[in-house]
């Protein structure tokens, strides 16, 4: 196979000869002559076929070969909407390397008004259209910004497990049976919350990693069950200030380079505290855009200064026992606000907690805080949310690290499908996700959960028990 060229290069090929690789999107016939558009995942070129009776009959999708030279439009002819619109290439050979059937759904459209079902059934055939192509390469970009930028700020990426312990953080886990000690359980996580803590502890200044995570939660628009990905960053020996301001720095350089038709409304952005938001907007995840129809205005805020606990059954938060206590309002690593401590031994709802969320048009696209760094204050924390002593146990690695020295720290995890969703002005994640799951929990294309096999079962020493 010759060596192939991606389609964006091709007006610098002019009088080349070249081969070329795709799929057919468009086929157009004017007399005798026949045009197509041929598509990879870089863009669409436009392609002469003479009428020799050389050529093959082509079908939309069919994956073909063309030999051909590159020619210059007439300057009548110039298409500005693609990026091969100078030029076009005309065959001189051709072949069809894997003919397609019919597609269950036009593929030149944007996709919306097409059912979500048969959408994720076929996603391997939805991700040719252009929208979810532009969508996945600038998802790409987006996090290899991410990476460029934070590497240039001294941050190191690593990796922390999957495959880890079912904690009481809020959400249920979604947990695997050990081969190997049967009876016990792995959880995947619901966020690297504890390992990057201990990575502070462990002298790792500035951690980050694009991470995976897993919760099984509700389905809604601006997240998808089961899985997604957030980048999580830490940093040690830095004050909320710090946080917000390198995260502002990081969201403005890339939306300047990979969105420049994008407008961010104002910077530096506004700090709202979440009873004033509450007050004022109704909602701590306000739209600050002054048009709100406008796709190209990105109104970024951050709502800070919210309480530490909130008044919660145990049984709502932890599904334990039911008896009244506090449950975090964030997360039970979130420090108090140091000028509130006195306030945990006599009015702890009137605490503020050391937590922002980053909002974007009305999304809260990521969150974080300044976390406890001292083992008295994690204690009195659990304590205050109504902890066993087994559920404080459950915790132990991280009291017991504490007890080595640990550095104020502090961090957050932006959502990369839900910031991705708000600055594209899509209506779902799922539009900016491969492979999303359905609301029914399926994944995209594999039919999963699926069963399993008696003998795979009797291995875990797990019994199917019918209700």
């Amino acid at each position: 196979m010759s060596k192939k060229i991606f389609f964006q290069d091709i007006p610098k090929e002019v009088g080349k000869k070249i081969d070329l690789y795709g799929w057919v999107y468009s086929i157009r016939a004017h007399g005798k002559i026949t045009f197509l558009d041929l598509r990879d995942h870089t863009g669409i070129v436009q392609v002469v076929v003479p009428p020799d009776g050389t050529h093959p009959t082509f079908s939309p999708e069919d994956v073909v070969h063309i030999v051909g030279t590159v020619a210059p439009r007439p300057e009548h002819l110039i298409n500005k909407k693609i990026k091969t619109g100078t030029v076009e290439v005309q065959a001189e050979k051709s072949e069809i390397i894997s003919h397609s059937q019919t597609p269950p759904f036009p593929l030149e459209t944007s996709g919306y008004d097409i059912g979500e079902d048969i959408r994720l059934e076929y996603r391997y055939l939805d991700l040719r259209r252009q929208r979810m192509q532009r969508n996945i390469l600038l998802r790409s970009s987006f996090v290899q910004e991410i990476r460029s930028y934070l590497v240039q700020k001294n941050f190191t990426e690593i990796d922390t497990p999957i495959l880890t312990k079912s904690t009481p953080e809020g959400a249920r886990d979604f947990i695997i049976p050990s081969r190997l000690q049967k009876g016990k359980f792995y959880a995947l996580p619901q966020s690297p919350q504890q390992y990057k803590q201990l990575l502070m502890v462990a002298g790792f200044e500035r951690y980050f990693q694009i991470a995976r995570c897993f919760r099984d939660e509700a389905q809604r628009s601006d997240r998808a069950y089961g899985e997604f990905t957030q980048l999580d960053m830490e940093m040690s020996f830095v004050e909320q200030n710090d946080i917000l301001e390198l995260v502002e720095d990081m969201f403005t350089s890339i939306v300047k380079k990979l969105f420049p038709e994008k407008n961010i409304m104002q910077s530096p952005w506004p700090r709202i505290p979440h009873a004033e938001a509450l007050k004022k907007y109704g909602t701590d995840k306000p739209d600050l855009r002054k048009n709100k129809k406008d796709p190209n205005e990105l109104a970024f805020c951050w709502t800070v200064d919210f309480p530490l606990f909130t008044k919660q059954s145990q049984e709502d938060f932890f599904h334990g026992s039911g008896r009244a206590t506090f449950a975090p309002s964030h997360h039970m690593f979130t420090s108090p606000h140091p000028d509130d401590i006195d306030l945990l031994d006599t009015d702890p709802l009137k605490v503020r907690g050391l937590q922002h969320d980053l909002v974007l048009n009305g999304f809260e696209i990521g969150g974080g805080s300044i976390r406890i760094h001292k083992p008295d204050i994690q204690q009195k924390i659990f304590d205050l949310i109504g902890f066993s002593k087994k559920q404080k146990q459950e915790f132990s690695h991280m009291l017991n690290a504490f007890t080595y020295g640990v550095p104020p720290h502090g961090g957050i995890a932006p959502g990369i499908d839900r910031a991705l969703m708000a600055l594209l002005g899509e209506p779902s994640v799922r539009e900016v996700v491969p492979f999303p799951t359905s609301a029914s929990g399926k994944t995209a294309v594999m039919n999963a959960p699926s069963e399993v096999t008696a003998e795979q079962l009797a291995e875990l020493g797990i019994r199917i028990v019918d209700e």
